[in-house]
């Protein structure tokens, strides 16, 4: 890995997009984060350099959320998602990771897409309930957040897909994703050990970028806690579907790559 004036400028900006993404501004930022900084060293050491970082990001977050939370639907979400990166190690090496990248992206772009159409319907005078909770469901998408998380730091787009159409008050939504993939940002530190993907050289690099971090994810809870529930909505299924394009992107462009004449 070089760590040279290019690699931290390329890892900064990459910190810095998921800093903010960490603080509560949306998965489609945090996304940018392993493609960004695999310009300079290689996807898998991308995604081991980041989960140190994350952590850090994570600490920043629960303080900067410690007031806020939505405790049933935290509680709703872990079983399946503890689950699903048991998963995601005892898979590890067959992992489709892009076709994983494909799927996820074409459910949350059909999951925003429903959303605008409901939001059309709300227009012309048709009320839409928030939806309840499920056990059922909160197990699924537990399962694919755990997964997608532990397989290729993605499984944002998960939690969405449950937590936004239950339309909580936007800093309870927030307290409860934070509180969620710190968990599991914690619980990875294992099966990541037990495969190789953190070394003492990598975690070497990883504290270099500690402070940005931390700077870049309260940066972005400030924001965050400014904004009223009618621009924090469809902000964040704004950002649901870019996260989603994204995704379809690359694995599109990974799975069918464009051949030069």
């Amino acid at each position: 890995m070089p760590n040279d004036f290019t690699f931290y400028f390329v890892a900064a900006i990459a910190v810095l997009f998921v800093g903010l993404a960490k603080g509560g501004m949306g998965e489609a930022l945090s996304l940018l984060g392993v493609p960004i900084l695999s310009l300079v060293t290689s996807p898998v050491q991308a995604a081991a350099l980041l989960l140190p970082i994350l952590i850090v990001m994570d600490g920043v977050s629960l303080w900067a959320w410690r007031h806020d939370n939505d405790r049933k639907t935290l509680l709703m979400m872990l079983p399946g998602a503890l689950a699903g990166i048991a998963i995601g190690w005892f898979t590890a090496a067959q992992v489709p990771r892009d076709a994983l990248r494909l799927i996820i992206g074409a459910i949350t772009v059909g999951f925003v897409l429903r959303y605008a159409y409901t939001a059309w319907q709300a227009r012309r005078g048709q009320h839409v309930e928030p939806r309840g909770h499920s056990w059922p469901l909160a197990a699924v998408l537990g399962l694919g957040a755990g997964y997608g998380s532990f397989v290729a730091h993605s499984g944002g787009p998960f939690f969405q897909i449950y937590g936004l159409p239950l339309r909580l008050p936007p800093r309870a939504y927030t307290g409860a994703i934070v509180r969620f993939f710190a968990i599991l940002n914690v619980v990875k530190i294992v099966p990541y050990v037990a495969l190789g993907q953190l070394g003492s050289a990598n975690l070497a690099t990883s504290a270099t970028l500690f402070p940005l971090a931390a700077v870049a994810t309260f940066a972005g809870s400030l924001v965050v806690k400014r904004m009223r529930p009618t621009i924090f909505y469809p902000f964040m299924y704004s950002m649901a579907f870019l996260a989603g394009l994204k995704l379809l992107s690359d694995g599109i462009g990974t799975l069918i790559p464009l051949q030069s004449p």
